[in-house]
């Protein structure tokens, strides 16, 4: 099932499901007990909106070894992490705004991980059992600042730095799925989810021993090779097989 979260004409935030190009409202917690009523407001007449509120989004750094190397980094021996603001969110649709202090803007696509209930010390056999369901990211990076800063709380956490949505799917298989960046229709990332340095089970077992995962947090599993810069009036679509498509203008 997709999960969506969408805006009326009335200006009213609902959660929702879609079957096919039509939407019906979700009545009730989408983590917890609800009931869906019939799919029948065409998704034209709505305005879709990131398809969660996560209290956190936990990004996984160098998760492929070929972005690893084209940065002249090593790959980590266990999982990098590093998290964005929720301040940073932006919908599918809605403009990646260059900020003055960079000049190296970049994309980045990624799968992302949606939590479905609180989770602590979760074992790698038991991380299923925590995956609501799956999006599509874009973890815009100042590459520029991230070098020069060492940390990359700045770099990562500009307003407008995290794109995901348009919406979760709850039946997504993971396991190898072909993510792509284009920019202007111009491929630049290519790779398969079954490249991935660390899988997604790993994944969760690791951040959970960190911290408490909360239904709706966000999960960013890393990008392929083929970052590359954006500039004023490009358009970026981050694609994954079966998922579907995030598209964002690019504006300064």
């Amino acid at each position: 099932m997709r999960i969506v979260r969408y805006q009326t004409n009335e200006n009213s935030l609902k959660h929702g499901w879609m079957l096919d190009d039509k939407v019906g409202e979700i009545v009730g917690d989408i983590f917890g007990e609800y009931r869906r009523r019939e799919a029948k407001t065409p998704v034209a007449d709505v305005k879709l909106i990131t398809p969660c509120v996560p209290s956190k989004i936990v990004c996984v750094g160098r998760n492929y070894v070929e972005h690893a190397k084209e940065l002249g980094n090593e790959v980590p021996k266990v999982p990098l992490i590093f998290l964005k603001p929720p301040s940073s969110i932006i919908s599918n649709g809605e403009s990646i705004i260059l900020p003055p202090q960079s000049r190296q803007v970049e994309h980045e696509a990624e799968l992302v991980i949606v939590i479905s209930k609180r989770g602590r010390n979760v074992t790698p056999e038991q991380a299923k059992e925590y995956i609501f369901g799956y999006t599509i990211g874009n973890d815009i990076t100042a590459r520029d600042l991230q070098q020069t800063d060492g940390q990359w709380t700045r770099a990562k956490g500009f307003d407008t730095f995290c794109s995901f949505g348009p919406w979760i799917d709850t039946e997504f298989d993971a396991s190898d799925a072909v993510v792509t960046c284009r920019v202007n229709g111009q491929m630049r990332q290519m790779a398969s989810t079954r490249d991935m340095v660390f899988n997604v089970s790993t994944l969760i077992a690791y951040i959970s021993s960190v911290m408490t995962l909360e239904p709706g947090d966000l999960i960013f599993t890393g990008t392929p090779a083929g970052v590359g810069m954006l500039k004023n009036g490009d358009v970026v679509d981050v694609e994954i097989e079966g998922l579907g498509k995030l598209s964002n203008p690019v504006k300064i």
